[in-house]
């Protein structure tokens, strides 16, 4: 008898499969055609014979003037848009000069304390031209308004600008824990971002909903997309509880997915996703417009599945979840640096990661033609099968009270806390094979290069916070901060009196304070 085998979300896999997988299966409403509803088979009619995805590598670390220079180097390297890393500070509220900011100052990812700071961080950029994905959360709204001011500068209007901000608050207490506000207060600032983009900044993208997190937690794949597809439904009834038009700001909701090592699942995983928000939104909220119905998305290669054990295989396992991500549709790709379970990834590693991208893309072939496992017994059944599991989720969530109820009450945590054990459990018992760590072990390869990290930035980002905040008007920023404070304990958008301290040298951290002092901070229980 055949061993049994399954996928990483425990889905069995037969030994083969055939038409009987697929009884019932209704071609025209379960798969319908490319850039049509339900989008199964992706967004658009040709997918990458019109256009490539977008190859935006993430980069950010130290000093606003260092991001600026990997920025051009990927760019100089064929790189079609930009991803920016914030560093811990900045995701928390915190300016440089902080003392919950010591040692953590441009660690993870850049530090953004002032306008100051952005306008180094895209001197010489060509804002009207590029688009530019900050992943930020708790402080989205405010990094935003200081993209939108220095791209004002530069004679960029609002309506010119391209870009996403993840902006999931959500997933943080669920999975990564950058949170500032509890989740009541924090979805306030959500919607008011969607509000204020409808108007002032229509082509960006709002919010990049993100089970990336979620699965880097722990999660089985199954689950990514369910916890992921739960918030997006409580993000869109908070929305429309707030008074905005469905049309008018679901259009410009994204995803953001993790891509892993079992290809099969992880294109399965996509591909059920898109049919499933299409038909939420259709179904649940009655969407009209197709673009409201689109589950557009970024991916980015798992970073959890990189080991610091021979690191060069992690070159392999990139290349298998980037032709993963491809050949389910995304819209725009992250490959990681084969060194980064060692550190930041080094220029040679992040060319080559973007070279892994350009390699899929131009030689491959899957670009060729739209959906190309379309009609597989296979990826129909392992489609279909994965569906059904996270539409178990859905629906207790839902009898769970929706997604924040839900978070409150440690449901999201629970689930993915068990599955990140189990998967432990079985690496451990060798049921599940990692090369090199618990199979194929003993390879002596040597020191692998490491990205230096300088200590003098952290001084020199004090210090710079120090001189901007020496120069300001007081009593005009005085002003504009008792503005921001008056909206956030009333009910009018918080981003246009945010946006108005901003331009008075308002600080990151000053603005956060503001909005601590009127919703408190989030502690988790």
């Amino acid at each position: 008898m055949a061993e049994e085998r399954t996928t990483d979300s425990g889905i069995e896999i037969h030994p083969v499969y055939g038409p009987a997988d697929l009884e019932g299966f209704d071609e025209a409403t379960s798969l319908g055609e490319p850039g049509a509803y339900p989008f199964t088979r992706g967004v658009h009619p040709t997918m990458y014979r019109g256009r490539l995805w977008t190859m935006r590598q993430y980069a950010g670390f130290g000093t606003a003037e260092a991001t600026n220079e990997r920025f051009k180097f990927l760019l100089g390297a064929g790189q079609t848009g930009l991803s920016c890393a914030f560093d811990l500070p900045t995701q928390m509220g915190f300016d440089a000069d902080h003392p919950r900011a010591e040692g953590e100052v441009g660690k993870v990812g850049v530090a953004i304390s002032s306008i100051d700071d952005m306008r180094l961080l895209l001197a010489g950029l060509p804002l009207n031209e590029v688009t530019t994905s900050m992943t930020i959360n708790a402080t989205a709204s405010t990094l935003l308004l200081l993209y939108q001011l220095v791209g004002e500068e530069q004679g960029v209007a609002g309506h010119q600008l391209r870009g996403t901000i993840q902006n999931d608050i959500l997933k943080e207490y669920v999975a990564r824990g950058t949170y500032i506000y509890p989740p009541r207060p924090s979805m306030r600032l959500i919607v008011d971002t969607f509000a204020y983009c409808a108007k002032e900044i229509p082509q960006w993208n709002t919010i990049s909903i993100s089970g990336y997190h979620i699965r880097e937690a722990g999660s089985t794949a199954v689950q990514e997309i369910a916890f992921t597809l739960a918030n997006g439904v409580a993000y869109v009834e908070a929305a429309l509880a707030a008074g905005l038009a469905l049309e008018e700001f679901a259009p410009r909701l994204s995803f953001f997915f993790n891509a892993h090592n079992n290809l099969f699942e992880e294109v399965a995983k996509y591909r059920a996703a898109r049919r499933m928000w299409a038909t939420i939104m259709a179904e649940r909220f009655g969407a009209k417009d197709p673009k409201s119905m689109m589950l557009r998305f970024h991916t980015q290669t798992g970073g959890s599945t990189l080991t610091a054990q021979q690191p060069e295989n992690n070159i392999v396992r990139v290349t298998m979840q980037a032709l993963a991500a491809a050949l389910g549709g995304t819209q725009s790709l992250h490959t990681n640096g084969f060194d980064e379970a060692l550190g930041l990834p080094t220029e040679r590693a992040a060319r080559l990661a973007l070279r892994t991208q350009q390699v899929i893309g131009y030689e491959a072939g899957v670009a060729d033609t739209a959906d190309p496992l379309a009609g597989s017994y296979y990826v129909e059944s392992l489609t279909n099968e994965v569906e059904a599991l996270a539409g178990e989720y859905l629906a207790e969530i839902d009898r769970r009270g929706g997604a924040v109820a839900a978070i409150e009450a440690g449901y999201m945590q629970g689930e993915i806390e068990a599955a990140a054990y189990e998967f432990a459990r079985a690496v451990d018992r060798g049921d599940k094979v990692v090369v090199g760590v618990n199979r194929f072990t003993g390879d002596d390869e040597g020191a692998a290069e490491v990205f230096p990290v300088d200590p003098r930035q952290q001084r020199d980002q004090v210090e710079r916070v120090a001189t901007f905040k020496a120069a300001r008007d007081r009593d005009a920023l005085a002003r504009a901060l008792e503005d921001l404070e008056t909206a956030a304990r009333g009910t009018a958008n918080v981003l246009y009196p945010m946006k108005r301290a901003l331009a008075a040298r308002a600080t990151v951290g000053e603005v956060s304070d503001v909005l601590r002092g009127v919703f408190g901070e989030f502690r988790p229980g």
